[in-house]
């Protein structure tokens, strides 16, 4: 009798879980929009995948997207000083999550994955917890469900530490080699350019992460795509001439009325296994490892965790299901999630000096240069350069 899992949410967790699982277990995919709603409805985040999650993907059989746009390399600028391109070993993408969940759902469920279109409240969890071997909790930044508890050492902030500011937009000249632009304005804030695949062709995704009352906070009043537009225009114009130059004025405006999305986070990290009626409850992605997305490691973070979670099933899969199988998770994902979450919460604070000479050296050292495009593919190396320097 095959086991019966039950994944609430269908994001970038929620979906490799389904796809890794649905071989060796009976998995039920719970979620609140149909595929269609939500590939026509409001942008979702931003994204990257990395090689490593690119290469997780092909492991489990996930659907491939057209690599036109492959992203080969990280452009560093701070200030207005262009610092240098730095080479990614393996190539990273980014794919509108719109089209790329979408495209999944209807996939899953033609290869047999059983689907609720549901909200999940408390009433409906105790039922679920009745009728499943595992719940696991994959709601992403609304949730979680459960009480998963908050691991304070690796959750120092009350409140946001950005504005996200995001538009997915036509009209900008694509910079060389392709690749993601990071320009760090030290107590301003930071933009990062995206080139994207969404379902009607490339796009530039222009995402500001501004510090909350300070000048790039500039859209808090703006509501619809024009004044969305003519402010991303304004502040790109002020404070990223780079970006303005290549902008193809006739023509710049953002892909679809809900290419646009503002929003604050603030970074949570809960141990992600809890019990409920005597039942284990494990949670994985933004559920329960909710980062900044300062250093654009939601996906890596996501995707490496639901890893993690299928190897520990399928060795824990003729034993009992309990507190053992979610410490033993726990200790899978513990160390790496305290790597990306350390880097990250420091780049959302004054940059220590050393790692500004870093980024400096980088401008005159092509092998530095990669090393710190090789940060964002492989968080371990920044962690390591931002709290483990060499003396």
């Amino acid at each position: 009798m095959r086991k019966k899992i039950c994944i609430i949410g269908s994001g970038t967790a929620g979906l490799q879980l389904a796809y890794s699982l649905k071989e060796e277990f009976d998995v039920t995919v719970i979620h609140s929009n149909s595929s269609d709603k939500i590939r026509n409805g409001r942008i979702l985040s931003t994204q990257v995948h990395f090689g490593s999650t690119r290469t997780r993907e092909n492991r489990f059989k996930m659907p491939k997207w057209e690599d036109k746009t492959l992203l080969k390399s990280i452009h560093m600028t701070i200030g207005n000083q262009k610092l240098f391109v730095g080479k990614l070993k393996e190539p990273a993408l980014s794919v509108d999550q719109r089209f790329y969940f979408s495209h999944c759902l209807k996939d899953l469920e033609s290869k047999g994955v059983s689907f609720r279109l549901l909200r999940v409240n408390k009433q409906r969890v105790e039922s679920l917890v009745d009728e499943f071997d595992l719940i696991i909790d994959c709601t992403g930044k609304s949730g979680p469900l459960f009480s998963f508890p908050i691991e304070k050492e690796f959750s120092p902030f009350q409140v946001p530490q950005r504005k996200c500011i995001v538009g997915y937009f036509l009209g900008v000249k694509p910079v060389h080699p392709l690749g993601i632009s990071v320009t760090v304005l030290p107590e301003i804030g930071e933009m990062f350019e995206i080139p994207a695949i969404t379902e009607q062709g490339p796009v530039t995704i222009l995402f500001i992460m501004a510090i909350p009352d300070r000048e790039l906070d500039v859209f808090k009043e703006i509501k619809h795509e024009k004044e969305f537009t003519n402010q991303m225009k304004n502040v790109t114009k002020k404070y990223f001439q780079d970006i303005h130059e290549r902008i193809e004025q006739d023509i710049f405006a953002l892909s679809d009325e809900n290419g646009f999305l503002k929003v604050a986070i603030k970074p949570v990290i809960r141990k992600p296994y809890v019990t409920f009626k005597n039942k284990l409850i494990v949670g994985c992605g933004d559920s329960v490892f909710l980062n900044d997305p300062i250093t654009g490691q939601g996906c890596n973070l996501s995707s490496h965790c639901a890893e993690q979670l299928y190897e520990t099933l399928i060795q824990y899969r003729n034993s009992k299901w309990d507190i053992q199988l979610g410490e033993t998770y726990w200790n899978r994902t513990k160390t790496f999630v305290k790597e990306v979450t350390a880097w990250t919460n420091a780049m959302t604070q004054v940059l220590p000096e050393h790692v500004v000479q870093t980024l400096l050296s980088g401008a005159e050292n092509q092998k530095i240069a990669d090393e710190v495009a090789e940060w964002f593919a492989n968080p371990r190396k920044a962690y390591e350069a931002f709290f483990q320097p060499l003396h």
